[in-house]
């Protein structure tokens, strides 16, 4: 059952993702901007919630604390190499430094980051499905404005909204292929699964203090400021609720 239920939510958290952010695009861009910046936000307090209150504790449960700790520095180090190479990017404005790079890279960069992705969403469900709807939620929460960005990029690049739309779905199903590869290889056996999971709570920690937040420093006003805390604050208290309502 929990099989079919981290499918499902892989879908959820990539296709579904994709889906939401073409529909964002029908939006005027003056306020499309006022949108993605409160979806960032939120997004922010989901990750980082999902980081400290559902994937850190679990993996600490599981595994030893101090390699636990470390394979998050680990992760976190290998996340900023990806980013650096790889054009990893969760960059939400369309005249980032980030995105001065060919459609087809930001493509690749997409591709990897959803295969990861796959598969730390098939991870946490094999540990439990509370865990895997925690981290799926996360997913999610990021996916779509960053999707969006990934639209803004590619239909700035020459592509047909349509073509665009194609792509960004193509490499968004690399994500199933990463949970097939979770399922596939025998984590529990070689009791690697608290370390995955570890790996996650990196990957969101990374996102969201290095790419999020950032981002949100660009947008200035008062009032944009109280709607990012405001917001940034729900996401945590959204997840506190759904980790110890599931739990």
């Amino acid at each position: 059952m929990h099989v079919l239920l981290a499918f499902i939510f892989v879908f959820i958290s990539s296709v579904v993702a994709v889906s939401l952010a073409a529909l964002l695009l029908v939006v005027r861009e003056e306020r499309r901007e006022g949108l993605v910046a409160g979806l960032v936000g939120y997004a922010c307090g989901i990750l980082l919630g999902a980081t400290f209150l559902g994937l850190l504790p679990s993996a600490l449960q599981k595994g030893g604390t101090r390699e636990v700790l470390f394979t998050v520095l680990v992760g976190i180090v290998v996340f900023f190499l990806i980013e650096r190479l790889f054009v990893w990017h969760h960059c939400h404005r369309s005249d980032c430094t980030a995105h001065q790079t060919a459609g087809p890279l930001i493509l690749i960069g997409d591709g990897v980051h959803n295969f990861v992705d796959g598969v730390l969403i098939a991870t946490a469900f094999q540990v439990s499905p509370a865990l895997g709807i925690t981290t799926s939620l996360a997913v999610l929460a990021h996916e779509v404005p960053q999707e969006l960005g990934d639209f803004a990029i590619l239909l700035s690049s020459g592509y047909s909204p349509r073509t665009a739309l194609l792509l960004n779905t193509i490499s968004s199903l690399s994500a199933i292929l990463g949970a097939v590869l979770a399922f596939l290889v025998p984590l529990e056996r070689l009791s690697l699964i608290p370390y995955v999971i570890a790996l996650a709570a990196a990957s969101f920690l990374y996102i969201a203090i290095a790419d999020l937040i950032p981002g949100l420093h660009h947008r200035s006003g008062h009032r944009m400021e109280v709607g990012q805390i405001a917001l940034l604050l729900a996401g945590i208290v959204t997840m506190w609720v759904l980790v110890y309502l599931i739990h």
